[in-house]
């Protein structure tokens, strides 16, 4: 009680804020922390403990790092937790105002449904907002750590795999004779192929050098973990003067190359999109573009653009969920937890259906991402629409 009490002292310090605002902000508080303890206890039993304990019994993980890579677990669910603890936070709390009449007594004196959701959706933006600090900072860097203690504790290391035409550009400013700086290709590598433990077919051009620009060829090349370094088998190397004159050719059959390991990062990548930030993911987008691997491609366009539109799931379902409330009913928690289901197994499945559009082509990627928000939007303020009249 101290603590709630401490909370309702500080509401009045907020700008705007009258007696009706933090009455509402206080009834919504509480079942907001009741669903995020919920959603999170339940995504981490069904996500993460049951295969721990699986783990623990049947191949000998330690209890220490389960429990830690079960910490670590925690933000992913929590990302997803927000939204559905908004939703019922406000699905409860104008339910119980409704069933007690407080509504009605409210609007009686001339307060409207527009006047009321203003709480809810003051807290779902704040909701949002620390949806998406989880999501981009928090979880990616949590979930990536937990998978490799995972994989670390288990002694598992990866296992190999195909990944075709792996192209990776370096670029670099240069000063032009007027003095403005221009971006210019330095460093050009492509591989036809890696097969998990070389590159094959490689060709590259580097323009890193200014006297000298050289063109190499290989039948493969691997990374030399020990000197950090490339041997690349049987290829040539083409020496090319600035004027486009070529200086000299040298066939090897094993030579050993200073050059960035970047291309091999990008084709054993340990991360997928879940386990990126924002912008790593929009650095890694910009050079798979250059692979042609077109279903790749849209396939991280369209969870780029879930990266910004989960946080905003907050907002549509703060939305829906005080448009429901305010109707007039007789719901009790049950009742209020049950709509709450329905309607979040309605939106993840829309949001399934137009994100593997979006991959397929048949939606662009921001269409993809957005559509469940946009409808869910339109839905929600035609509800509260109704409900005002």
């Amino acid at each position: 009680m101290m603590k709630i009490s401490s909370f309702s002292r500080w509401l009045n310090y907020i700008p705007g804020f009258n007696l009706l605002d933090r009455y509402l902000l206080m009834e919504l508080i509480l079942p907001l922390l009741f669903g995020l303890g919920l959603f999170t206890s339940l995504g981490v039993a069904i996500g993460t403990l049951f295969d721990l304990v699986r783990r623990v019994t049947e191949s000998g993980l330690m209890i220490t790092v389960a429990l830690k890579i079960l910490l670590l677990k925690m933000p992913e669910f929590i990302v997803l937790a927000f939204p559905m603890s908004i939703l019922l936070a406000t699905l409860m709390a104008y339910s119980r105002l409704s069933s007690d009449s407080e509504l009605i007594a409210l609007r009686s004196i001339g307060i409207s449904p527009y006047r009321l959701v203003i709480p809810g959706l003051i807290l779902s933006l704040i909701v949002t907002g620390l949806t998406f600090i989880f999501n981009d900072y928090v979880a990616p860097s949590a979930t990536y750590e937990a998978k490799l203690t995972m994989q670390k504790a288990l002694k598992r290391e990866k296992k190999p795999f195909i990944e075709d035409n792996i192209i990776y550009p370096e670029y670099n400013q240069v000063k032009k004779p007027d003095g403005s700086e221009q971006t210019v290709l330095t460093r050009l590598f492509y591989a036809e192929k890696f097969n998990g433990q070389q590159m094959q077919g490689l060709t590259i051009l580097d323009r890193s050098q200014p006297e000298v620009n050289q063109i190499i060829t290989s039948e493969s090349a691997t990374w030399n973990v020990e000197k950090n370094i490339w041997d690349f088998f049987n290829g040539t190397v083409y020496l090319i003067a600035p004027d486009g004159s070529y200086r000299n050719i040298v066939r090897f059959d094993h030579q050993q190359l200073a050059l960035p390991r970047a291309p091999l990062d990008l084709a054993y990548r340990g991360r997928d999109a879940t386990e990126m930030t924002l912008r790593q993911a929009q650095d890694y987008l910009r050079i798979i573009k250059l692979s042609g691997n077109e279903k790749k491609v849209k396939k991280l366009e369209v969870q780029i653009q879930q990266k910004l539109s989960i946080p905003f799931v907050c907002l549509v379902f703060g939305l829906i969920g005080s448009a429901l409330g305010l109707r007039p009913q007789n719901a009790n928690k049950a009742t209020s937890f049950g709509i709450c289901i329905v309607l979040i197994f309605s939106y993840y499945l829309l949001s399934f259906i137009t994100s593997s559009m979006g991959v397929w082509g048949a939606l662009t990627p921001f269409t993809a991402a957005w559509l469940p928000n946009m409808l869910g939007l339109v839905a929600g303020s035609i509800l509260l629409f109704q409900t005002a009249k």
